[in-house]
């Protein structure tokens, strides 16, 4: 999707098949479990999947054409000599046109291997983006949490 691109609800009038982009989407969700790099662009045009429109269509269409320029890419798991647990936190202060609540994400690793990703919409509206990435920090630093508690139980 293009920087800086917002989609919105279609007005009851043009709405277009309604069927069929629902089936794109989940398709979209299930490769978005392997292709980290085109979850924030699915779950832009899932939010939208009970009034889609033709705007909603060109997004998918964006990225059915991104995914065909990039044949193979795959998920390796590579061994890049040391062993800490990172974290890529990050807000989007009220980046919803319909609610203004702000978008959460956060991306993880260990030892230089992404092992768990999240977006997701807050559930309170932000009055700053201060509190936003509060909030998302919060959310990431927990996730952290919950993989140094596991490595330790499984000894690694």
């Amino acid at each position: 999707m293009e920087p800086n691109f917002r989609l919105q609800l279609a007005s009851a009038n043009k709405v277009v098949n309604q069927e069929q982009f629902q089936r794109l989407v989940r398709r979209l969700i299930y490769i978005g479990h392997t292709q980290s790099n085109i979850v924030f662009a699915v779950s832009a045009v899932s939010q939208l999947m009970h009034s889609p429109g033709e705007e909603h269509f060109k997004g998918i269409d964006r990225i059915l054409k991104y995914l065909k320029g990039k044949p193979g890419v795959d998920l390796p798991f590579e061994n890049h000599g040391y062993s800490r647990i990172e974290a890529y936190i990050d807000a989007d202060w009220a980046r919803s046109m319909t609610d203004r609540r702000s978008t959460s994400s956060y991306y993880t690793f260990i030892r230089g291997n992404q092992v768990t990703w999240r977006s997701k919409k807050q559930i309170m509206v932000a009055r700053s983006s201060a509190e936003a990435e509060f909030r998302a920090v919060a959310h990431g630093i927990c996730e952290l949490l919950w993989l140094k508690n596991l490595l330790e139980d499984l000894s690694l």
